[in-house]
């Protein structure tokens, strides 16, 4: 019988700190609307594509970071909307300063004239080799992933799709797009310092 309720939250918890990423996207699916309308009635001018990037990058960091949850000290939505909040004043603090320092279109044209003039740069045959090495890796880290993982690394890390086409192709929400391609590259990583 399936666990229900606050009990299941916590076996996928578990299961997520052990490494298992489809815990964590099981967890993201439960979570994941608590999380945006909390962000919504927080900070209510933001516009729903802000909201959904927040929300993005706060299971990003949560991912990255269930090791230090402690199921002890507070329940896992509580945790996440404490990572939601500093990630949303980090990223306010940080357009803020991007606004700031903002150039003039005029500049900004200056820029691209110069950039549009450089040569490009043939790659060395050493350089092609390293490249294609690094694909064929690539390939092979990628069929090793978790089925959920796969479909989504592949059109991403081999065939070079935006997110938006994986979105498109795939039916799936922009942000379980990028979710799951960042999970992938987290379990990708994993596996390359593994075989170090």
């Amino acid at each position: 019988m399936e666990p229900t309720g606050s009990n299941r939250i916590n076996e996928l918890v578990r299961q997520a700190i052990a490494g298992n990423g489809t815990a964590f996207t099981a967890l993201w699916d439960i979570h994941i609307e608590s999380l945006r309308m909390f962000v919504k009635n927080w900070l209510k001018n933001l516009d729903d594509l802000y909201v959904d990037d927040i929300c993005s990058r706060s299971f990003e960091k949560a991912f990255r970071q269930i090791g230090s949850y402690d199921p002890s000290k507070s329940q896992f939505i509580t945790w996440l909307r404490t990572i939601a909040r500093n990630t949303a004043l980090d990223l306010l603090e940080q357009e803020g300063r991007v606004h700031s320092q903002m150039v003039s279109i005029d500049d900004f044209a200056r820029q691209s004239q110069m950039v549009d003039s450089l040569p490009d740069q043939m790659a060395s045959p050493l350089e092609s080799i390293i490249r294609d090495e690094d694909q064929v890796e690539t390939e092979g880290y990628v069929e090793k992933l978790p089925s959920l993982y796969r479909e989504v690394a592949r059109k991403r890390l081999i065939e070079g799709m935006q997110y938006k086409e994986i979105a498109q192709e795939t039916g799936l929400e922009l942000n379980t797009v990028r979710t799951r391609i960042r999970r992938a590259r987290a379990i990708i990583d994993r596996m390359r310092k593994e075989e170090d």
